[in-house]
């Protein structure tokens, strides 16, 4: 993608509102978007790559495990990532999320919390909220906790992907003011030239930690070592998210934040990220690997 918006480039800057792009499918009395499929395309992804992972020998669950697990967890991403995004981005000047607060929406639902069409949803909220919906799982059914995590993550990535695509196409959550040769002019972004950040995360918190992670459990042992594909997500989403803030524009509710501290509010939360990452990896590749035991029992 980058190679072609370079491609076209030369003295002027690409403008977004020239490629064409459209947020959804209308289909006449509803408009399907594409922030929409990109979250039901990642679940039914995970849903079925875990089905089959779990066909391989030493699974830590069964399908009736998976059924549940992606029933709450789809509720993990849904509340978590709406629940964060206003505790973490609605904050503002007086440190108090607008979101619990505000009613001014138009139509049947007011309260701006509920609004989720209107944008806002968090990757560090969603990740709360699909680790409490596997722990609750976990202990409930009597699994592993950990090991349920390892299969998890695996295809987590794609619809990290797709998500940030999505806001490609939507326009939004653009870069900062750069001039690289694919810097783009977004609307309502003003005038100058940015970095297209979204097609950044898509590479790396999601093209790029795909394959590593459908490599690392189809083609090594990793899942016999307990925590190592969650550690190795962990910290590697991590990782890619702190870099790609560099280029990243911050909320503008949150860019004085941002001036203060020299790091982005997305930046302060993914530290915790990459250190809790580092340290399961480090002691997944210390303990003893497991050896291919039983499927669990159906």
């Amino acid at each position: 993608m980058l190679s072609l918006l370079a491609a076209s480039g030369g003295a002027d800057p690409i403008h977004f509102a020239d490629l064409g792009l459209v947020r959804g499918i209308d289909l006449g009395f509803f408009t399907l978007r594409f922030y929409s499929l990109a979250y039901l395309f990642g679940v039914i992804f995970a849903y079925w790559h875990t089905s089959k992972m779990i066909r391989q020998p030493g699974a830590p669950m069964a399908q009736r495990h998976v059924d549940d697990l992606f029933f709450y967890c789809t509720l993990g991403v849904i509340i978590g990532g709406r629940l964060g995004y206003a505790a973490f981005y609605t904050g503002g000047q007086t440190g108090i999320p607008s979101a619990f607060t505000d009613f001014s929406g138009e139509g049947l639902v007011k309260w701006q919390l509920l609004r989720l069409w209107d944008g806002g949803m968090s990757f560090h909220g969603g990740l709360i909220g699909v680790t409490l919906a596997m722990a609750y799982v976990a202990w409930r059914d009597r699994l592993n906790f950990i090991r349920v995590v390892d299969y998890v993550s695996v295809g987590v990535p794609l619809g990290m992907l797709l998500g940030r695509l999505a806001n490609f196409v939507n326009g939004e959550l653009w870069g900062r003011v750069s001039d690289v040769p694919w810097a783009m002019v977004f609307p309502g972004a003003g005038d100058l030239p940015r970095h297209p950040s979204q097609l950044y995360q898509a590479g790396l918190e999601g093209l790029a930690m795909l394959v590593i992670m459908l490599l690392l459990f189809w083609k090594t042992g990793a899942r016999y070592r307990p925590g190592l594909l969650a550690g190795v997500f962990t910290l590697g989403m991590g990782t890619a998210r702190f870099v790609n803030e560099f280029f990243r524009e911050p909320d503008a509710q949150l860019a004085d934040f941002a001036a203060r501290t020299g790091l982005s509010m997305g930046q302060w939360l993914t530290i915790p990220l990459i250190l809790t990452g580092l340290i399961v990896v480090l002691y997944a590749l210390r303990s003893k690997p497991l050896t291919a035991g039983p499927q669990a029992r159906a």
